[in-house]
């Protein structure tokens, strides 16, 4: 396990003596609901550091355990760029305990490790820490949100007007350091409730009218899995019937459709909605189907000036960056939908979301240096 050793009174990610605060971030639990202690935690470091923290009232909106923190560090000019990183996990059972092997962060566990994405908080904290003394080229605001991962809540509860950035930059992409994330999808949730008649599967089954069998034709029916590159369809949770001597009255059907292309993520959904009530007939079942839009996609457009201070950063580094559409949503959808230029950064972390989550700890050190560079490109481009 690592420590976060000191340069004079600046915090840096170095040593290896003791448990680093990116380890301590990760042995925080903080899933969806329970941001609670990981806010206080980074609240407390960043006014360690001698920075007002503003916590904002999205704790109830977004069914969090805290609001999103706001903190910010003036630079030497009166341009602002934003950084973004969040505070929840997905669920896991059990506590997580990090260790170091041969440079790369694991869960010591069957848990998750907590890099996505206290990987970034953690590189963001340290930068908070490198220029508490030292004002950076432009003003650096930070934001971590709560309850990403479960619909983007925590940004879309944040009242975005109190930026003073029109850049953001959000690292939360589980790739290799130096892709940059120019698409990304919406994504729909789709539920339904099947409902049959129960009836005694030995004695009467001809009475009955079984809902999971509508639910099953209607999955059959449905195109499913990788749809076409941009697009994705999927049932995850299928919930019915109450014994197996009973023809089940009722059946739930959860699933979800996404792609860049909006008319097409509609068009899925739909599509979907279509199979079920199309099955639900021939059964002799009814459906009843909610739909919902967990959030935008977005395409960057080349004249995007976060791209282009992105691209010359991680050139800075000797990265060559690459452009590429991601699957998966970010706090980038919300800032991209309410007209903010913001980019989704790779940062280095793998299997993300599973209990082979790692990140090499060189990565960290890159990331922090890559953000660095940010605020010299976004100085010299703004």
């Amino acid at each position: 396990m690592v420590a976060g050793a000191r340069t004079g009174n600046v915090p840096v990610l170095s040593g290896e003596s003791s448990l680093s605060r990116f380890a301590r971030l990760c042995e925080i639990p903080s899933p969806t609901g329970e941001e609670a202690a990981v806010a206080a935690f980074v609240s407390a470091e960043l006014e360690g550091f001698g920075l007002a923290v503003d916590e904002d009232d999205a704790a109830g909106p977004a069914d969090a355990g805290s609001g999103n923190l706001l903190a910010r560090i003036p630079g030497e000019t009166d341009t602002w760029v934003a950084f973004c990183a969040h505070l929840d996990t997905v669920p896991h059972d059990g506590q997580i305990d990090v260790v170091l092997d041969d440079g790369i962060y694991r869960s010591a566990g069957e848990t998750i490790l907590g890099a996505d994405n206290k990987a970034a908080v953690a590189v963001l904290v340290e930068l908070a820490a490198r220029h508490c003394q030292k004002p950076p080229p432009v003003g650096i605001e930070l934001l971590f949100t709560v309850a990403e991962e479960q619909g983007l809540r925590g940004a879309a509860a944040f009242d975005l007007t109190k930026l003073k950035s029109s850049m953001v930059f959000v690292l939360d992409q589980a790739t290799d350091i130096g892709e940059v994330i120019v698409a990304a999808p919406s994504h729909f949730r789709i539920e339904a409730r099947f409902s049959g008649v129960e009836a005694h599967a030995g004695l009467d089954p001809e009475s009955g009218h079984s809902a999971i069998v509508a639910a099953a034709a209607a999955i059959t029916d449905m195109k499913l899995g990788r749809l076409d590159p941009e697009t994705t369809a999927n049932i995850g949770l299928v919930d019915g019937g109450t014994s197996g001597n009973v023809i089940p009255g009722s059946c739930r059907v959860s699933g979800e459709a996404r792609s860049v292309d909006p008319a097409r993520a509609v068009e899925t959904v739909t599509s979907m909605s279509d199979s079920m009530i199309w099955a639900a007939s021939e059964n002799g079942c009814e459906v009843d189907i909610r739909t919902e839009q967990v959030f935008a996609g977005y395409r960057i457009g080349d004249d995007s000036e976060a791209l282009k201070v992105a691209e010359a950063a991680l050139s800075s580094r000797g990265h060559e960056p690459r452009r590429v559409a991601t699957g998966g949503g970010s706090d980038a959808n919300v800032f991209n939908a309410h007209g903010w230029d913001a980019i989704l950064l790779a940062n280095g972390t793998y299997d993300n979301h599973t209990h082979q989550e790692w990140v090499p700890r060189e990565n960290l050190v890159e990331m922090l240096e890559v953000c660095e560079a940010v605020l010299v490109e976004a100085r010299a481009t703004c």
